[in-house]
């Protein structure tokens, strides 16, 4: 008889101690604009905006064929429309977008790919065939296999086109957004007039940004801040005329106050050390904004032993909530769980807003119980979300995609940078199966409800501490006490021989009833003949207990 194949489980990677952020972004209004200040951000804003779109083009057109020549040719024909320094921001962010262009274009061959893969293997199979876990099995019906092959030839005609454009250097960029492009022919859906969505469209192509430079005043030549929160800004030569102050240059009549990060701020702009700034219209509320940013020198992180010193927080990320549990150095479980729960319906903001506030109160409760370090998975839902995967299961794939998997990373990492928190990447593998199986029965309590992502935070904090997720099993019977059972008597501190193994006539002392022969409550005080001739013999016998009703 052949025993059962094994399940073959894959190779669970090390935790790491995730690198902290690489840059800083702050926000501040630029309030009590004059008319004329608006009619002059929206001249700037429209002129380097149109600046912008050519050479952005002119970028796609080169494809492949990019260089350092074709490069500074651009910037050669910008500067004369604009300066140098402008010219180098347009096409810094050109290129930027360009990069991420090629970047989706890559996941979306591979999701094509991870499509045809998945609709050739269940067309190979027969009608009906059951799956597994892994791989899923035949279509259910000839009319679902005949749609189902059409759906192939639909993908392997997309995975052509996108290969073909991917070796030809092709990419599809719009500016100002595909999604804002397509609300132009919804705009009943969208709730908008063609005006409205006309002044949104300009606004979100426009171009007011510039990149910092060291060693220069405040930081920036282009758009300067003074330490007194002064915003001025320098010219394109075509609107040279507009200047209000000395070499071009127009100020604005408001003062900027960074609430956050101020003194850092005002620490880098005198020591003229670089920051670029960014200056944008909200149009559905009406006011400008002025970003600024710098980069951080990459910090160094905490080595993993000094993070898992004083235990872990482990936290299981859903859909809806984040579960939390605390376990000590030694893998053990602190009090009870605990849920931070975030809606992800609604807007972009309505979203991003609920992802920091649920943070926020990790981070707070992280810092309450003494730890130095957040465990987390290192999600990626990317592969895992095309329709030819998870077939009919549309709830479980809205499910796993509105999992904020890579804002919360880059959230959660600058975060807790600010309170001194590290964050550990653990593998995600078998977390959720292992952690239900041997921790959400142990920690159930009539007082303590524990779910199946509680029982998953356990197991990510343990990994992350370098535990095993199981539980220690209890030994056998035999190693627990005399054979089978408990030790109901055990010998006096004084007694020789204590620590040895017991032999086995003292298993007759454990029922002194039925040794004696006394059997309705008569008091036991002879010694068993077995029990005389093993003393006799030189070997320690369990005295029997008296037994009386």
């Amino acid at each position: 008889m052949t025993e059962p194949k094994k399940k073959q489980l894959r190779t669970i990677d090390d935790p790491f101690v995730a690198i902290g952020p690489s840059g800083v972004a702050i926000r501040d209004r630029l309030k009590h604009l004059t008319p004329e200040d608006d009619k002059v951000l929206r001249l700037v804003g429209e002129h380097l905006g149109s600046l912008a779109s050519r050479d952005l083009a002119a970028r796609c057109s080169d494809a492949g064929d990019h260089s350092t020549d074709t490069w500074a040719a651009r910037k050669q024909g910008l500067t004369a429309a604009s300066s140098s320094r402008w010219a180098g921001s347009i096409t810094k962010a050109t290129h930027d977008q360009w990069a991420l262009s090629r970047r989706c274009q890559l996941a979306h061959i591979q999701n094509l790919e991870a499509g045809v893969r998945t609709l050739m293997h269940r067309l190979s199979l027969p009608l009906g065939e059951k799956g597994s876990k892994r791989a899923a099995g035949g279509y259910g019906s000839k009319s679902e296999w005949f749609q189902k092959t059409r759906r192939l030839h639909i993908l392997e005609h997309r995975l052509d086109t996108a290969r073909a454009e991917r070796q030809a250097g092709i990419v599809h960029v719009v500016r100002g957004g595909r999604k804002l492009l397509n609300t132009r022919h919804n705009l009943e859906t969208a709730q908008l007039t063609e005006p409205q969505w006309r002044e949104r469209w300009e606004a979100e192509r426009w171009f007011l940004a510039a990149d910092g430079e060291s060693g220069k005043r405040y930081g920036n030549e282009t758009i300067r801040v003074t330490p007194e929160g002064e915003v001025s800004i320098k010219f394109p030569a075509p609107l040279a005329d507009l200047a209000n102050a000395k070499h071009g240059r127009y100020v604005l009549a408001t003062k900027v106050v960074f609430a956050y990060r101020g003194q850092e701020w005002a620490d880098r702009i005198t020591a003229n050390r670089a920051v670029a700034y960014r200056i944008h219209l909200d149009v559905e509320r009406g006011r400008w904004y002025l970003t600024a940013s710098w980069q951080r020198p990459v910090v160094q992180t905490m080595p993993l032993e000094a993070a898992r010193a004083k235990g872990m927080v482990g936290v299981d990320t859903n859909a809806d909530h984040f579960a939390a549990y605390q376990l000590d150095r030694h893998g053990n479980p602190v009090g009870d769980p605990r849920r931070f729960f975030y809606d992800l319906t609604g807007s972009a903001n309505h979203r991003d807003a609920q992802i920091r506030h649920a943070i926020t109160q990790v981070l707070h409760w992280a810092k309450s119980c003494g730890v130095r370090a957040i465990a987390i998975e290192d999600l990626d839902f990317t592969a895992e979300k095309t329709r030819e995967k998870h077939g009919r299961r549309k709830r479980f794939r809205q499910l796993i995609s509105g999992i904020p998997t890579g804002k919360l990373k880059a959230r959660l990492v600058s975060m807790a940078a600010e309170m001194d928190l590290s964050i550990v990447a653990v593998d995600p593998a078998y977390t959720s199966i292992w952690g239900d199986r041997h921790w959400r029965k142990p920690l159930t309590a009539p007082r303590r409800k524990m779910s199946r992502h509680d029982a998953a935070s356990v197991a990510i904090g343990r990994r992350a501490l370098g535990h095993p997720i199981r539980r220690r099993t209890a030994p056998p019977p035999q190693h627990q006490s005399d054979a089978t059972g408990h030790r109901t008597v055990q010998a006096d501190r004084g007694t020789r021989g204590r620590e040895e193994t017991r032999p086995p006539v003292t298993e007759l002392a454990h029922d002194a009833r039925r040794r004696t022969g006394h059997e309705k409550g008569t008091r036991a005080t002879s010694t068993s003949k077995t029990v005389r001739d093993a003393r006799s013999a030189g070997q320690w016998v369990q005295d029997s207990l008296l037994l009386t009703d």
